[in-house]
């Protein structure tokens, strides 16, 4: 065994923290992730740097905010020589890896730093070619069994969802799991940084027969809505447009159920996955000489504020995401950290556990209880590259019915508007934006939906005083990230 710990980081995308019983999830149960936490440590209060794959992807692997590192938009890649974790590993001598969907990295620099590259995504194989390993499935049984992502009808103007029964390792999830596996038995014994990045459960809702009867609609425990939260004058413009977009009040309620059938369904088929390669690492004797880091980039609407899919608003449903670090023998077991901590603080954790030094322009900090940092006790996250706002009258003009087709339409505006920044706390959240029209402000504590903005409250003046120094120390801190470093 050797003293220099493999990494193996899964991620998924658009996997909401409460998407698991572990999260409090009352009907959508997790064993293998329930698994790692038995062996691990789950944070209760995990942060996306920003709710979005693109930016939360770079913030990430470079552990800088996206106003740092200028990703801010999904059209925006990874920059050129950004000090990723990556180029880190590759010059202390990993065998790098990506399995799954990639959404990040685009340079050719960057791409020849990976030794073995398989990458799939929401619509099946891409373009770029394998490096290091073939698929282990053949290509027409992949194509297949992703064919009805593209050409399933839509239930209403919103979304769309179905269910199909290919074999499961011909879907994106098994095809990961099946070729991770295969991976650690070809490379166990190099030390290895691997990303496994599920592309689901992000849309196209589509899952295998087997998982969505998990979640028959009496199965499924609807999130709390409140009928009057976007026209009683408290919301900002913008969370009321996604609103007209994506709100589902109009719709038939058997849809929403089928829809969230099939998200759950998707979730545990990459439940199930984790328990696959746990296995792999087990039978391998690799178990106890890998860190395995789970998360998510970015949550979803899926039924919370009577929505579904996502935007760039800051509810919890969209930016609490599940982490979970486990290194048995070495790290904490079963063990719950309740401290606010963010995505980019896991690259500083798994370097510092290495042995290997951290980029200085790094703004995250290793997590507590995996490593011997103090907890902290607010988390940040920002949306927007200081675009002009797409506004009510904008969406007005143009044609009904509002859902998929103008959300997509409208997708690169809505993604560059404003410049919101979010500060939360275990009891409040703060989310600010100059350009516009008003602020949030939720107290988690007695209103754990954020169906009240009560930013207006002249009683929680102290509050808002209070959130708004920790927005702008927050933004002081992490400015200057790329600055040109002063003489020695």
């Amino acid at each position: 065994m050797s003293d220099r710990p493999n990494v193996i980081v899964i991620m998924t995308d658009q996997q909401k923290a409460t998407a698991s019983h572990l999260y409090g999830n009352t009907f959508c149960d997790t064993p293998g992730m329930a698994r790692l936490a038995n062996t691990g440590v789950l944070f209760d209060h995990a942060i996306t740097p920003h709710p979005l794959c693109v930016p939360a992807r770079i913030s990430f692997w470079t552990s800088q905010f996206p106003h740092s590192h200028g990703g801010r938009r999904n059209e925006t890649m990874m920059p050129p020589d950004a000090n990723h974790a990556f180029r880190q590993w590759r010059d202390a001598g990993y065998h790098t890896g990506l399995i799954g969907k990639n959404h990040c990295f685009q340079t050719t620099d960057d791409l020849a730093l990976f030794d073995t590259w398989c990458e799939i995504n929401h619509s099946g194989l891409t373009n770029t070619p394998n490096r290091g390993m073939d698929w282990f499935r053949p290509q027409e049984g992949v194509n297949a069994a992703h064919e009805l992502r593209s050409t399933m009808p839509r239930q209403n103007p919103r979304f769309s969802y179905a269910v199909s029964d290919y074999p499961l390792e011909d879907y994106s999830t098994g095809l990961v799991a099946g070729q991770t596996i295969r991976f650690l038995e070809k490379h166990g014994s190099d030390p290895f940084a691997l990303w496994v990045s599920f592309p689901d459960p992000h849309e196209p809702w589509v899952v295998p027969e087997k998982y969505a009867s998990m979640f028959p609609k009496d199965a499924i425990d609807l999130p709390t809505w409140r009928d009057d939260e976007f026209s009683d004058g408290r919301s900002p413009e913008r969370n009321r447009i996604l609103y007209e977009m994506l709100g589902i009040h109009n719709d038939d309620l058997d849809d929403l159920y089928g829809v969230m059938g099939v998200y759950y369904g998707m979730v545990r088929f990459i439940d199930d996955s984790i328990g696959q390669i746990l296995d792999a690492l087990e039978r391998l004797d690799l178990r106890e000489n890998t860190i395995v880091v789970f998360c998510s980039d970015h949550g979803d609407f899926m039924g919370e504020h009577a929505m579904q899919c996502k935007g760039g608003v800051f509810y919890d449903c969209l930016t609490r995401v599940p982490l979970i670090v486990s290194w048995p023998g070495s790290l904490p077991e079963g063990v719950r950290d309740e401290s606010m901590v963010n995505l980019i603080d896991v690259v500083p954790t798994l370097l510092r556990l290495q042995g290997l030094d951290t980029p200085a322009d790094m703004h995250g900090t290793p997590l507590p209880t995996v490593t011997a940092e103090p907890p902290r006790d607010a988390a940040f996250s920002e949306y927007g590259a200081g675009g002009p706002p797409f506004k009510m009258s904008d969406l007005q003009s143009m044609p009904k019915p509002w859902g998929r087709d103008t959300l997509i339409r409208t997708l690169q505006w809505r993604e560059a508007e404003g410049r919101r920044k979010m500060v939360r706390t275990q009891e409040w959240k703060y989310v600010h934006d100059p350009m516009g029209d008003r602020d949030e402000l939720y107290n988690l504590g007695s209103d754990p939906w954020e169906l009240e903005n009560v930013v207006d409250d002249t009683r929680l003046a102290d509050v808002l005083h209070e959130m708004r120094l920790r927005l702008a120390d927050w933004s002081i801190t992490t400015e200057d990230a790329n600055a040109v470093p002063m003489p020695g």
